[in-house]
């Protein structure tokens, strides 16, 4: 028979177990976030890259691109009009937003507005019962493609215009069919423009942004002062080469030109979150031209890599002719870009290559080595280095094999949803700097000046941040098409 003492060892052992082994294992927390941070919808926006604007109305028909408001209805006539194009060209672009043109300065409605004539009730499209918006929401929600409006504030044909109190209620009535009536509005599109001889108008930006967040609660609203999304400050699809998604927005107004250059820089001590919009066209102009061709590949690269790749989403327009379709030739540029982005960014050369760091938080199991930048999250998972590391020496290192690779572009993505830090960072190849620069963000693309390098090493430096870097995604890349001049 088992003794009294020997039963209580065992009873004494197996609780010891049964605690030892449910007994839960902590992880590291992630670091604290640096404010200002994104929301949701600001961050499903940066991850778009690309959206698409289509300017269509009057415009189209008259040859023009600022309209008199004195153009008869009549005129809009696209007999060949087909949303599903414009959409199937978006998804074939990888776009999943697009943003229409529902009334420009010439006031002409695309949709029959109960609050004036002056639409495609006029016209003889569809004997005056058509609905340009509605044909678009139609093609694009079974397409998964997201829709965007622009209400132009200036109206150059309606009576109420120059008469505060009237136009206010008439453009924020407009305002509340578009949002009523058309389903989900991801985007909505303000800016300032009015020409030299327009009637003194005060626009109640307040009132408008206030019905807005009423009507459509995961909207974003853009316009040069945000809320949400801010200009870039001009219209070539350019940002800064800093560009930070922080800014103050109580030193932005709306079409205030003197505020261009820090719209385009952002500010690293700003206390809002106001991510940049380059706008730009494919063409010259806005609206489409019989005349005008599309832009070369090789610009519209420039300007991915100087929108994208600083930072920013690029708004690019993609306008219909007169038939009611996206022009032939602007389609097949469009497709020879989405190619050449695929082409570029499709492989990851540094994707087996081994990867270290000069700390990282946590220690080795923590969750958050430099392996993650090499995953396929580029938002939530992150390399973090140790909190009480020198400030001046964070680096992340890449070493190849014996045949290294040939690359040209080196991509850098931090973990934006804690917030954006790094001011400065260095680049170095088998121990050569190649390249540097100031702020990353969402996305930082480098196209190596000197053109294609062959390494089997690669360092990147922060030298300067707000707080601990924390990297998301890096990427070695080969560009078939950036050929640097002199080489």
């Amino acid at each position: 028979m088992l003794s009294h003492s020997f039963l209580a060892t065992i009873f004494l052992s197996l609780s010891l177990f049964r605690i030892s082994i449910s007994k839960p294992e902590f992880v590291t927390t992630p670091p604290l976030p640096i404010l200002p941070l994104p929301s949701y919808s600001q961050l499903k926006w940066q991850q778009r890259e690309i959206i698409m604007f289509l300017h269509f109305g009057v415009n189209t028909f008259t040859d023009s691109e600022r309209g008199t408001g004195k153009e008869n209805p009549a005129i809009f006539n696209p007999t060949g009009l087909n949303a599903a194009q414009w959409v199937d060209t978006a998804v074939e672009a990888g776009v999943s937003l697009v943003i229409l043109t529902a009334k420009h300065h010439d006031g002409f409605c695309l949709w029959p507005s109960k609050y004036t004539d002056h639409s495609v009730i006029g016209s003889p499209w569809e004997n005056g019962h058509g609905d340009v918006i509605q044909k678009l929401v139609e093609a694009a929600k079974p397409r998964g493609v997201d829709v965007g409006l622009y209400l132009s504030p200036w109206d150059r044909h309606d009576r109420r215009y120059g008469h505060d109190k009237e136009y206010n209620e008439f453009y924020l009535a407009q305002l509340q069919e578009l949002l009523n009536n058309y389903g989900s509005v991801r985007e909505i599109w303000f800016d300032g423009a009015k020409g030299m001889d327009a009637p003194n108008m005060s626009y109640y930006f307040s009132d408008w942004f206030s019905m807005v967040n009423e009507l459509q609660s995961s909207i974003n609203i853009f316009s040069d002062a945000g809320p949400n999304i801010r200009w870039v400050g001009n219209e070539k699809g350019f940002a800064g080469k800093t560009c930070w998604s922080t800014i103050n927005r109580s030193s932005l107004s709306i079409g205030n030109a003197s505020i261009e250059d820090y719209l385009s820089t952002g500010d690293p001590k700003g206390t809002d979150w106001l991510p940049a919009e380059c706008d730009v066209s494919i063409q010259t102009g806005w609206f489409w031209h019989k005349s005008e061709s599309p832009k070369k590949l090789s610009k519209l690269l420039e300007i991915y890599y100087k929108s994208v790749g600083r930072n920013c989403l690029l708004l690019l327009n993609v306008p219909p002719n007169t038939t009611g379709l996206i022009s032939s030739h602007d389609v097949q540029r469009l497709r020879e870009f989405t190619t050449a982005i695929d082409t570029i960014f499709g492989t990851n050369l540094a994707e087996k290559w081994y990867v270290k760091a000069s700390s990282q938080r946590g220690g080795k199991g923590g969750g958050f080595g430099p392996e993650n930048v090499l995953d396929s999250d580029h938002l939530w998972t992150y390399w973090a280095p140790r909190d009480d590391q020198d400030e001046d020496d964070y680096w992340i290192e890449f070493k190849g094999t014996d045949y290294g690779a040939r690359f040209n572009v080196v991509r850098i993505q931090e973990a934006i949803g804690l917030g954006q830090r790094i001011k400065r960072h260095e680049i170095y190849v088998d121990g050569d700097r190649v390249a540097s620069g100031t702020t990353v963000g969402y996305k930082k693309l480098h196209r190596l000046k000197m053109g294609v390098v062959h390494g089997n090493s690669v360092r990147i430096r922060i030298t300067e941040s707000r707080g601990v870097p924390l990297v998301s995604s890096v990427g070695l890349h080969f560009d078939p098409f950036w050929h640097p001049k002199g080489r």
